[in-house]
């Protein structure tokens, strides 16, 4: 069974953020895992996704149909800003943000999410 993930059916944060972060994170860095030619310079030490610089904004790594069904085409190594981005907090509660950026294209507000407990 999958994991309820509500950004496959979203992509709202896509294209609504500029998406922007340490140039050493682009795979022409040492260590760097972000796809270089799928960014470009925002300032000496920035860089952003192509395609969330500018307005209307959409991440060139976005794929399919937002509000329908969308993907990451770099999931794996996306930056730093989308793995930040949660739609839930760690007690399970939705991110307002995201809800908010839902409600635009009449996409429901998140349920909250039950969570287990850490082991000690």
């Amino acid at each position: 069974m999958d994991a309820f993930n509500p950004c496959l059916d979203c992509g709202m944060c896509c294209i609504h953020f500029r998406v922007s972060f340490y140039w050493g994170e682009g795979d022409d860095a040492p260590g760097g895992f972000v796809p270089a030619g799928m960014t470009e310079p925002l300032t000496p030490h920035l860089r952003c996704m192509k395609g969330s610089n500018q307005v209307p904004r959409r991440c060139s790594a976005l794929g399919g149909e937002v509000g329908k069904q969308v993907f990451c085409t770099i999931y794996e190594n996306r930056p730093t800003p989308c793995r930040e981005f949660p739609s839930h907090f760690d007690d399970g509660t939705p991110n307002p943000k995201c809800d908010e950026l839902r409600a635009t294209i009449g996409l429901p507000p998140l349920p909250h999410l039950s969570v287990m407990p850490h082991a000690a």
